[in-house]
Order: C-alpha cells, then sequence, then structure tokens
C-alpha cells in the first residue's frame, strides 16, 4: 500500500510499544502503522510518529475491492493521491484533533519526492471523510477511459 514502507511480521503482545520503537530505530521509521486485535473480535489501528503523537482507530468494517467487484490493481510503487473533508481543515476549537490527524495522515501516506523505489505517477487516491464523529477511509482506482 505504500511504496516508502518497511514490513515486519508479528509483535510479542507484551511490551508492545518497546517493541515497536525499537524496530522503529532499527529501520529508520518515523511513522507507524500497527494492526492490534484484541480477543480475536476487535481490530485497532495505530497510527503514530515515532517521537510524537499517536492516534488509535477502532476499524469497524473492511471490505476487499475483490467483494466490492472492483479491479483495485495499483501499480506497484505509484503514489497516492490524498483527499480529505472539510472537515479536517475546519478552524473550531474542538476540531483541532483533525487538523493533527490530517497532518499525521500527510506524513504517513504520502510519498517523500523523489524516493527511490516511487514511481513519477499517480493512480489511485486515498480519501479521508469525517461523518458522524467517525474517519472513513477510502481508496480508489484512476482510470484511464480510453482503456
Amino acid at each position: 500500500m505504500l511504496p516508502h514502507a518497511k514490513k515486519e511480521a508479528k509483535v510479542e503482545k507484551k511490551g508492545i510499544r518497546e517493541d515497536v520503537e525499537e524496530l522503529c530505530e532499527s529501520n529508520t521509521c518515523s511513522n507507524v502503522l500497527f494492526f492490534e486485535s484484541k480477543k480475536r473480535k476487535d481490530l485497532y489501528l495505530w497510527l503514530a510518529r515515532r517521537d510524537g503523537p499517536s492516534v488509535k482507530f477502532m476499524v469497524e468494517s473492511i471490505q476487499t475491492s475483490q467483494e466490492l467487484k472492483m479491479t483495485g490493481n495499483n501499480l506497484k510503487f505509484s503514489r497516492p493521491l490524498l483527499s480529505f473533508d472539510k472537515a479536517f481543515e475546519a478552524e473550531a476549537e474542538g476540531n483541532l484533533h483533525l487538523r493533527l490527524m490530517k497532518e499525521m495522515f500527510t506524513q504517513t501516506f504520502s510519498t517523500p519526492q523523489f524516493h527511490p523505489k516511487s514511481k513519477p505517477f499517480i493512480d489511485h487516491i486515498f480519501s479521508f471523510k469525517y461523518f458522524k464523529g467517525r474517519v472513513w477511509f477510502r481508496s480508489y482506482q484512476i482510470l484511464n477511459e480510453e482503456d
């Protein structure tokens, strides 16, 4: 999903925070996406900076592109275009956490310019919407109509 990502297999249940910090340091990473499963029922996604804030999301539903009957086959190492809802830019006092989340999403999902593995084109969009107190994430593929 991310051309500049470094994968790790599993992390032991005890000492997760220390293990993730150690993995970041050894792989020279600054952002972390970590899935945590509790009681094999609840799935949580941690989005964190190595030396900064973290956000914990409860994952409620996942649909694959195959279930939705979409091709969804973006090219390997292509860069995504990020799209944010207007709520992420609101200046209201109650929405400061959304502005922080937008910055964290931008730093995590955008590919660094001139990264050695990135391609010079964009063929998919990551969309972030905020509706009824929930953040919705969707991935769209960009297709050429001539094809």
